[in-house]
This record gives structure tokens, sequence and C-alpha cells, in this order.
């Protein structure tokens, strides 16, 4: 009787073991390495959860899945209505971390200006701050990086700080969100890293640069990336399968790498150069600047064809030049000026504005400068025609910092007419919340899904997660 019972007992072990694993598939994504500002670095089995080539290709399973959801999301990003206001995030020498709101109002004219609010100003690191990027369609995240090796992660709705990111053992050189759902940066320890927004986890640690990593641009797929270091060479990652592809000698430390908006060429910057080149690595053109450059952005016409180039230099000023298709030399057409001292970077963000202006959507251009000025530009105010004097571009807001010297910045989405405003007693819980969360949550985590098959396809093997979960439950069984 005692061995029918436990016979009994081993044939129904397996079947609850297959109950447990449904609900703990969270399980399977490795512990992000994310930990509040005064903890300690994670350990390395969480770090770096690196998966064999063979694992890196897609599920062929999953293949018509994927495609029902990359058309779905691509749907759903072209109607996407854009925001009545914009957030900026500027980094400084001083440590100190800005967050400004900025508003959009119309005179009696149909003149628009832009207004700036300061909402934060607080000591963000213990070191300079180096780099700033928030997330694309919504600005719920935002990242910080600085010299003190470290990558802070903040909640820009909420205005309360995540936790760090301590994985690079070197200064932060460039922080950038390719997509809402991924954040990829880049030190002076010669390497990349993507990191899943969900949980922070590390998808992947790209090495291949030998010493400092200046710069990281990805191509508007987001399938590819370049990335230029103090070792003069430019490299090229694959980011389906998270491995580098190609590389090539520059014979000069390539400071700043960027695209162009449709991805059909990009740019290599270094000193007051800037070499053009095609996907196949012709050089179309090289284009020097009067003075030493801070910051270059590829940035689309206003209202018609045509693409921009805005250039941020020593000469205290933001240079616009009109580039043509093929390989002819862009030529300067107007000069964003505002501006006593150096500017330091530059971004852009298209905004919605109000039907007084009589106009339905602008991009901004917002800079920033060692004199302490955040200055923000109409782009549409740039010339349809070239003229043979470069045209003056005053601001249409600025906001001062009282001598702050700043770094960095960027720009994030604000509030989009129609929806609740964040800290809003009265909305209903979102992803924002705690909880179970709602509807909207399951939409957000559905495009992070759709995001995930163009970001890092297949980087976890499914197997490999179900046998770690199993010997998770077997341990904790014999622990019990």
């Amino acid at each position: 009787m005692a061995k029918s019972t436990q016979d009994r007992k081993t044939r129904e072990r397996p079947a609850k073991r297959a109950r447990t694993q449904l609900p703990a598939k969270e399980k399977s994504t490795p512990k992000p390495k994310l930990s509040k500002p005064t903890a300690k670095k994670a350990t390395p089995k969480a770090a770096d959860p690196v998966v064999e080539e063979e694992d890196t290709q897609p599920v062929k399973v999953k293949e018509t899945t994927q495609k029902a959801k990359k058309s779905k999301g691509k749907a759903r990003e072209e109607n996407t209505p854009l925001p009545t206001s914009f957030k900026v995030v500027a980094g400084s020498y001083e440590k100190l971390l800005y967050g400004l709101e900025g508003t959009v109002t119309v005179d009696e004219d149909s003149n628009i200006k832009f207004e700036l609010k300061p909402t934060f100003i607080f000591p963000a690191h213990v070191s300079c701050i180096k780099a700033v990027a928030a997330s694309p369609q919504g600005g719920k995240w935002l990242a910080t990086g600085s010299a003190d090796e470290i990558i802070k992660v903040w909640d820009l709705r909420r205005r309360k700080e995540i936790g760090g990111l301590m994985h690079h053992e070197g200064s932060i050189t460039h922080l950038l969100f390719p997509s809402r759902s991924h954040l990829l940066s880049a030190s002076e320890d010669g390497t990349l890293c993507l990191f899943r927004a969900r949980d922070w986890a590390v998808l992947r640690s790209l090495k291949g640069h030998k010493g400092r990593v200046n710069s990281v641009a990805v191509h508007p797929s987001g399938k590819v990336g370049l990335s230029v270091g103090k070792d003069k060479a430019l490299r090229m990652w694959d980011f389906m399968r998270g491995k580098g592809v190609a590389s090539t000698k520059l014979g000069k430390e390539g400071e700043l790498v960027r695209w162009s908006t449709d991805g059909s060429k990009f740019l290599v910057q270094s000193g007051s150069t800037m070499d053009v080149y095609a996907t196949n690595m012709e050089l179309l053109y090289t284009i020097t600047h009067p003075s030493r450059i801070q910051d270059t952005k590829f940035c689309s016409r206003v209202g018609e064809e045509g693409e921009l180039l805005l250039v941020a230099a020593e000469d205290r000023k933001l240079t616009v030049y009109d580039v043509p298709k093929g390989s002819e030399t862009p030529t300067i057409v107007a000069e964003m000026i505002g501006h006593t001292n150096r500017v330091k970077a530059v971004q852009t963000l298209e905004i919605a504005l109000p039907e007084a202006s009589g106009r339905k959507s602008t991009t901004i251009a917002c800079t920033v400068s060692s004199d302490g000025f955040v200055n923000v530009y109409d782009v549409a105010a740039v010339s349809k025609k070239s003229e043979s004097t470069p045209q003056q571009i005053k601001p249409l807001g600025s906001y001062d910092s009282k001598g702050t010297r700043l770094t960095c910045v960027t720009l994030a989405d604000g509030e989009i007419e129609g929806q609740p405003k964040a800290g809003d007693g009265k909305r209903k819980r979102t992803d924002d919340d705690d909880g179970e969360g709602s509807g909207s949550e399951k939409e957000d985590e559905e495009s992070e899904d759709e995001e995930d098959v163009a970001f890092g396809a297949g980087w976890e093997d499914e197997e490999e997660v179900e046998e770690e979960n199993e010997d998770e439950e077997e341990d904790e069984e014999e622990s019990e």
C-alpha cells in the first residue's frame, strides 16, 4: 500500500511542475543590473545574459505572428498624435540636471512663442553629466550618464528615480533610445550595451572597439548601428543578432556619427570636418565647418521635401545646411543665433501647434550652451530659397540657468490633446501605476513585444529559459 502511494506521488509530481511553469513565465527574464543609488554593483550572473551564436536566429514558428504584430505596430505608430507640449532635460558640468516644461503660445498676429518653465533642478550624479536621452512616443523614460560610470534611469511622468545601471566600467559617453523599449549606451570602457526597458536587463554587451567609444547611431530601420571611437575605427553592428558585422579604419578619430533621416547616408565628424558616406562606404563629400564642431543633427524640412543638417559649434551659433539629394555638397542657408558661448548640443522634436497659429505642426530645435542658456527655435523659419547671405534666425523661447555650463540635452513628448494629464488624480490607472494595470497597460506591453521583434529577436532561447525555471523549482523543492 505504501509502495502504491509512493508511485502515485511520483507520477503526479511532473504534472505539478508543469502547472507552476505557466504562471511563472516571468522568471524567464534575467534579473536586470538595476540597483538603487546606494546599492552595490549587481552580480555578474545577472549582468550579461550572453546567448550562443546559434541561438540568435528568430524563432520560425512565430514568424506569422511577428509579421502581424509588425504591421499592427506600424499602423499604430502612424496614427499617433503629436504632443502639444514638450519637455527639455539638460545636463551640466556642475552635476545638475535641469527639467523644463515647454508650451506653445500664439499672439494676436498668429506668431508662435515657446515658454520654458522649470519643473526640477537637482544634482543627479556625483560627477559631471555627459549624456541624456528620453524615450520616444510618450517620453516615459529618461536616462542620464555621467563620468561616475553610472547610468541612472528616471520615470519622467512621475518624476521618480528608478535606479542605476552599473554595467559599464568607464565614463558614459553616449545614450540613445532606438525605440521606447530599448536603451543603447556607449562608454569609455570600449563597449556598447543594449538594455531592455521592460526590466532593464542587459540584452547584449557589444565589444569591438579598442578604447573609448565616442558616439553611436542606429539606422532608422532599427536593425543596424554604427559607432566611432578613439581607435579611429568605424564599426557596424547587427542588432538583430547582437554582434559586430564590419569595421573599417578612418585614419582619424571619429567624434560623432549620425544617420540621415532616410538612412541613405551617414556622417562622421572629427574636429571641424564632416565626412558624409553612402551606405556602401563611398565618400560622397566632405564639409569643412568654420569652427570646431560640438554636435550635429539631420532634420527634415517642415511642410516640404528636403533635408537639413544642424551643426552646433564653438562659433556660438547653430548653423543650418541644406542637404541636396545625390553627391552635391550641402550649403549654409541659415544660422540660428542667440548664444554667447559655444553651442554644446542640439536636439529636434515634432510637435502639434494651436489652431490659432494657422499651422498643424512644426519641428523645434533645442540647443544648450556653455553660456547657461537653453534656446528653442522653429525649424519652419528656415527659408525655402537659398540666399547669398545666410538667414539669421532668433530663438522663440529661452531659459537662463544662471551661468551653469550645460553639456547635453534631450527632448521628450509632453501632453497630447485628448489624453489625461500626468499627475491628475482623477485619471484612470495606466501603465504608470502600480498594480495589475488596465487595458492601456496591456497595449503598452503588446507594443513593447512588437518592438522586441525588431530589436533583439531571438536573443533569448526559450528552451534554455524553461530548463532554468525547472532547475529553480527543483532547488526550491530540495530546500523545503
